[in-house]
């Protein structure tokens, strides 16, 4: 039988779920979503695409405006720049490393016109993860915050958002506000609020029956430098194990403050992922 990429439906869910498993930290963002939504396009928001040599599921891919490969075999990346085409529609490519960066690479040869051009390449993202509790005291003002701090919460959101990626995530469709909502009714979002202004916040952004995916880590510009965040990432860490037993995050290679940080809270290591920004 040849190899073949086909869209997979809800029929599918058994090999897609042992697929992830194989690597639980580097897959938490495409196993979450399909934890929630499945792999019907009505529900996941886009199709999940696999790769299948002599009828064996070897890879898939999470086609939608964050596109992931996972398992992607040089063979499966290839089958997919064929089916992608010259019109992109994501507005990243992420994913463990040397898979994302490649398949990057590939449709930049394949279909130059649509693919080479991205606003900023996140090459090397150390993976990092925490399977106890954390090396240092924690600050108990950290809480989980609800919809009654909303607009604080927003605010900070946004100015995460706009220092990380480097735009504004604002714009006419209103979707970073009601993905935010959504964290905030969900019991994902975590921070310090004095005097009615969160101060400090983080998320979790993915998750699935035993691990966690904090993201969206902030602390308010004027008191950066003063050790606060260490203490309060601790916090964030036992608030998530009161949940899963594995609390992940990844960050920007160039980022040594935050490294240390993280391995000062007693995160570890454990691989590394890229981004690549359209």
């Amino acid at each position: 039988m040849p190899a073949s990429v086909r869209t997979l439906t809800n029929q599918d869910l058994p090999k897609v779920t042992e697929l992830l498993s194989r690597k639980p930290f580097e897959n938490v963002f495409v196993a979450s979503r399909i934890r929630t939504g499945g792999l019907e396009a009505f529900m996941l928001g886009c199709d999940v695409w696999g790769y299948e040599e002599d009828g064996e599921l070897v890879s898939i891919l999470h086609h939608g405006a964050n596109m992931v490969p996972v398992n992607g075999t040089p063979e499966a990346l290839d089958a997919y720049v064929a089916r992608i085409g010259p019109i992109r529609t994501c507005a990243s490519i992420l994913g463990v490393a040397d898979e994302a960066l490649s398949l990057y690479e590939k449709l930049c040869r394949k279909w130059p016109g649509a693919w080479q051009r991205p606003r900023e390449i996140r090459a090397c993202q150390p993976l990092m993860v925490i399977s106890a509790p954390p090396t240092v005291d924690p600050d108990p003002r950290v809480r989980r915050v609800g919809p009654a701090d909303a607009e604080s919460y927003f605010a900070a959101a946004v100015a995460m958002y706009t220092e990380e990626v480097g735009v504004s995530p604002l714009d006419g469709t209103n979707g970073y506000r009601w993905y935010v909502d959504r964290l905030l009714e969900t019991g994902c979002a975590m921070g310090i609020v004095e005097n009615d202004e969160v101060i400090f916040k983080s998320d979790v952004g993915s998750a699935t029956s035993n691990t966690c995916q904090v993201a969206g880590v902030w602390l308010r510009r004027d008191l950066r430098g003063r050790g606060l965040s260490t203490p309060a990432m601790a916090a964030v860490v036992d608030l998530c194990r009161e949940q899963w037993q594995n609390v992940t995050l990844y960050v920007n290679d160039f980022n040594t403050t935050a490294r240390a940080l993280y391995r000062r809270v007693g995160f570890d290591e454990v691989g590394a992922l890229a981004t690549v920004l359209y």
